[in-house]
């Protein structure tokens, strides 16, 4: 029996991790509430590794949110995922913890990157401005597995996920990213009648969407690997793979196809004078698919079921 630390639990990522990993017989998954582990608090990370023997640790726990967030809470944004990411590894490795995940973001590689990005560009040119301090803590996060790989001989790995959508989303319509805030918008414009309904940006920007069971799935399917056989398709000074569907479409289309599953039939406009981010983000995926992992859930299937989802849970989720 493996125990499987997996950090932030309550979290859409981290609640679809334990979903995914309590299916396996051989796996017992440890958890603990903010309210008692601090994860920003390195001593009392430090005393939870001391007090339980664990085999595995994904990293799941983070400060997310979308573009306006990361623009109003900079500051929040690199100091508590900076803090978490380097108590977690740190006390993994203080406890002799050989395996651990960590989860990333997309946002790592440079804004004008090439499409479609591969692990290669990571530090490779300028990242977009409004999520860079979230960028550089998660970029720093990779380097500390990657050090503590290099320096001590552990095995760390690194998943950098595309942009995420399911159940267990914040659907705040602010500090959101973009999906679920339009699930919410769109709802609660049909709820109303409003004629229209507004969308942020131009609708141009181009972006790819993963439902939040294929990246568990992926991320077990990953911590499965033999070591030999994961680190002969990851190059050591990379240590992270993408993962993805391979595809993307517009904000635009995104927006239609949103308003179709919620059944909302009035018209759209768009906000030029709110950010679009960067242009596009897409994914290369060759180095996962040649791992033998891809994606089970299209984008129409995932997103009936995650507005299922935020209709019979609407007085419980997160930013409603």
């Amino acid at each position: 029996m493996r125990t499987v630390f997996v950090a932030g639990h309550r979290g859409m990522v981290g609640s679809a991790l334990a979903r995914r990993l309590e299916r396996d017989p051989g796996v017992e998954v440890l958890t603990a509430p903010r309210e008692e582990l601090d994860l920003v608090d390195q001593q009392m990370v430090r005393e939870f590794f001391g007090d339980h023997h664990i085999d595995e640790v994904y990293v799941a726990a983070a400060k997310v949110g979308g573009i306006h967030a990361n623009d109003t809470y900079p500051a929040d944004f690199i100091h508590d995922n900076l803090m978490i990411e380097a108590n977690l590894i740190h006390g993994a490795h203080c406890a002799g913890v050989d395996r651990l995940l960590f989860l990333g973001s997309s946002c790592i590689y440079p804004k004008a990157a090439p499409q479609p990005m591969v692990e290669e560009y990571l530090l490779t040119g300028r990242l977009e401005p409004t999520n860079e301090p979230y960028a550089i803590a998660k970029i720093a996060g990779i380097k500390l597995a990657e050090s503590y790989n290099r320096q001590h001989g552990h095995d760390y790995r690194s998943l950098m996920p595309t942009n995420l959508y399911g159940p267990g989303d914040n659907f705040h319509p602010e500090n959101s990213h973009v999906l679920p805030a339009l699930i919410r918008r769109f709802h609660e414009a049909r709820e109303r009648g409003d004629e229209t309904v507004t969308i942020w940006g131009t609708g141009t920007p181009r972006r790819e969407f993963l439902h939040v069971d294929d990246l568990a799935a992926a991320a077990v399917h990953v911590m499965g690997l033999p070591r030999a056989r994961y680190w002969e398709v990851v190059p050591e000074r990379v240590s992270h793979l993408n993962v993805g569907t391979g595809t993307d479409l517009s904000i635009g289309d995104l927006a239609q196809l949103v308003a179709r599953t919620v059944g909302y039939e009035g018209g759209l406009t768009f906000d030029h004078s709110r950010p679009d981010g960067t242009p596009r983000k897409l994914l290369d995926v060759s180095r996962l698919t040649r791992l033998g992992w891809s994606p089970t859930i299209d984008l129409p299937s995932g997103l009936e079921s995650t507005y299922r989802w935020y209709v019979e849970n609407a007085h419980d989720v997160r930013g409603v």
